[in-house]
């Protein structure tokens, strides 16, 4: 049985997708914190991203790179997502909300208490100037595409905004709940672009203390804040400081873990949590190793092809060059899940043949789509024994001989204009040098080189340029399948847009059809069929090299802190916090020296 997709027409505390809030109204704490942590010690944290360094404090605009404490624990969001439920709206800067019958408006009143660092009191005056300054120029799409949903909005009291949505679809309603809102004092009302190295006038928890610029920043505990005693940060924010050391390097970056620099590292490689997270510190039990389970769903990790070089634009070319992609090889010791789905871990991800549902939204767009899109979902080639990977090898060149690229006497190929088949991986790390997958582009004649640059270099080149043939994009998670998000990986307006995240450059009639009929999904029946319509249409373009996902978080921790008992169910570990999941660990563990309880043996053990 099908249900309504959100509540309309009347004031709630909470809004929820397809379903009831987990907690009423008067909620005295989420389950996930232990609401008497105390209060107390520093938290010393490193990169929680690709950044190695940082040259502002504004964390909206386009040029540049802000620390990523910043987004973590300074800036707030109207409303904020529950960790251990999908899609579940609460309020935060606001303390009601409620959203009109035919889906046009979207109202909330904010909290009386509610005040930012400088004691102000949060207003619908500044939440109207936060919105019209991120729709302003040179702002990141992470924070202008969200708003692109609106026709406008008002103040109509002091504490009370009224957004108007052009888009009538929920998650127009939840992307607009998920704005981020700063003083109108910030920067004097000048447009975002132009200020740089001004401390944001903002609401949370922590306020900046000591800047290094590029490596170094610090954050100390308002004693002031807001709302420190309310039932939606009871047992959070728990460290008196936050300090920052931002490292260029990932070796040193993990030296620098083991000598007590900082006290979290969450680890990527599955072969480096294995051989390096290990050592006397290990076996003593000063640092604790473990993998923590999360039960959100997983898009893509992938090498995205850029179609906007034309060598890319075969379907063929893209076909052959990811059948050469070896991830037996890559993940001997199958640390993670290969991926075959845009919606990885999830009831999202394509199955079997198209049902009647997802036919009736494909059917439409059939002569613009390759024909696998009508048969059985996507499945990515296994070349594990060898002999399937010499197969997978022998469909491939016969792919690029198809496409008109002919191996020549030196043993690479070339078109018919003489121009050689070559392939650059641009990366912001260390090349990995002779792996499987230069190997096998050898033996198919293509010329293929890896590329280091320099973040800063990376991000404009990815960004602003477009100056690269092949990336590694991990597009992240989600607990429903989020339209805002796809908006801005796939949809044809980013395609020539600078600063989207459409890095592959699609332009398809029918991704950006079945991307609007996930933002008006009514039904979870609507959703999913679109859903797993659109998995199969971008897994069978060829637009990537699907390579992997990992359901669990795997982390090795400084034994000295506190955990609460109940383990969240939507979260990471040191990331900026969004729409799906954010960092429990930052948020709410404690410091176990400034807990009594713990002199006392009586401190509470997580379970998951």
């Amino acid at each position: 049985m099908t249900q309504a997709p959100i509540v309309t027409g009347r004031w709630v505390h909470a809004l929820c997708a397809f379903g009831e809030p987990r907690y009423p109204a008067d909620y005295p704490h989420r389950g996930y914190v232990d609401p008497a942590a105390p209060k107390g010690g520093t938290l010393r944290l490193s990169n929680g991203d690709r950044r190695s360094s940082f040259d502002k404090l504004n964390m909206f605009t386009l040029k540049g790179n802000a620390p990523i404490g910043v987004a973590m624990f300074m800036v707030e969001t109207l409303c904020e997502f529950s960790m251990d439920e999908p899609a579940c709206l609460y309020g935060l800067l606001a303390e009601s909300m409620m959203v009109s019958p035919d889906l046009s408006t979207f109202t909330l009143r904010l909290r009386p208490e509610a005040r930012f660092s400088n004691g102000d009191p949060v207003l619908a005056a500044d939440v109207v100037d936060s919105v019209k300054r991120q729709q302003g120029p040179q702002v990141q799409p992470t924070y202008a595409s969200p708003l692109a949903v609106l026709s406008g909005v008002e103040a109509l009291d002091a504490r009370t905004v009224r957004f108007h949505l052009k888009e009538r679809t929920l998650d127009a309603v939840f992307n607009v709940g998920m704005t981020w809102v700063f003083s109108r004092k910030w920067g004097e009302g000048k447009p975002l672009k132009d200020i740089v190295d001004e401390a944001p006038i903002v609401s949370g928890p922590y306020l900046v203390d000591k800047v290094e610029m590029p490596s170094r920043i610090e954050f100390r505990r308002n004693p002031d804040y807001w709302a420190r005693d309310l039932p939606v940060r009871r047992g959070f924010f728990n460290f008196d400081r936050i300090a920052y050391n931002l490292y260029n390097d990932t070796a040193v970056r993990r030296e620098a873990f083991k000598a007590g620099d900082f006290h979290i590292l969450r680890e990527m490689s599955s072969s480096a949590f294995e051989r390096l997270h290990a050592g006397a510190k290990w076996r003593d039990g000063r640092i604790v190793k473990r993998v923590w389970p999360t039960d959100h769903g997983s898009m893509q990790q992938s090498m995205n092809f850029n179609l906007r070089r034309r060598k890319l634009q075969d379907i063929r070319v893209r076909e052959a060059l990811m059948r050469a992609w070896d991830y037996e090889a890559m993940d001997k010791r199958r640390a993670f899940v290969r991926c075959n789905n845009q919606f990885n871990n999830s009831p999202f991800a394509a199955e079997g043949l198209p049902s009647p549902a997802e036919l009736a939204l494909l059917e439409p767009f059939r002569s613009e789509l390759p024909a696998a899109v009508f048969g059985p979902a996507f499945r990515a080639p296994v070349n594990d024994p060898p002999p399937k990977l010499r197969e997978n090898l022998k469909i491939a060149a016969q792919l690029l001989t198809d496409a008109g690229w002919v191996v020549g006497a030196d043993g690479f190929r070339r078109n018919a204009q003489g121009e050689e088949l070559t392939l650059e991986y641009l990366l912001p790390s260390k090349p990995s040098g002779s792996s499987p997958f230069s190997v096998n582009l050898r033996k198919l004649g293509v010329k293929y080189t890896e590329r280091q640059v320099d973040f800063a270099i990376y991000r404009r080149r990815l960004l602003e340029t477009r100056d690269y043939d092949l990336i590694v994009i991990v597009e992240g998670n989600f607990t429903l399948p989020n339209a805002a998000d796809l908006h801005q990986i796939h949809h044809s307006s980013g395609a020539d847009a600078s600063g989207s995240y459409n890095f592959r450059g699609v332009r398809s009639r029918a991704v950006d059809d079945l991307i609007d009929r996930i933002a008006r999904a009514r039904t979870m029946d609507e959703l999913t069929a679109a859903s797993r319509a659109l998995d199969r249409v971008i897994m069978w373009n060829h637009w990537q090299i699907p390579q992997l996902y990992s359901p669990t978080e795997r982390t090795s921790y400084w034994n000295r802190f506190g955990i609460p008992a109940t383990q969240a169910r939507y979260f990471q570990i040191d990331s900026i916090p969004d729409s799906h999941s954010n960092p429990w660990p930052l948020w709410c563990w404690w410091d176990l020296a400034s807990d009594a309880r713990h002199l006392r043996g009586s401190a509470p053990a997580a379970k998951v």
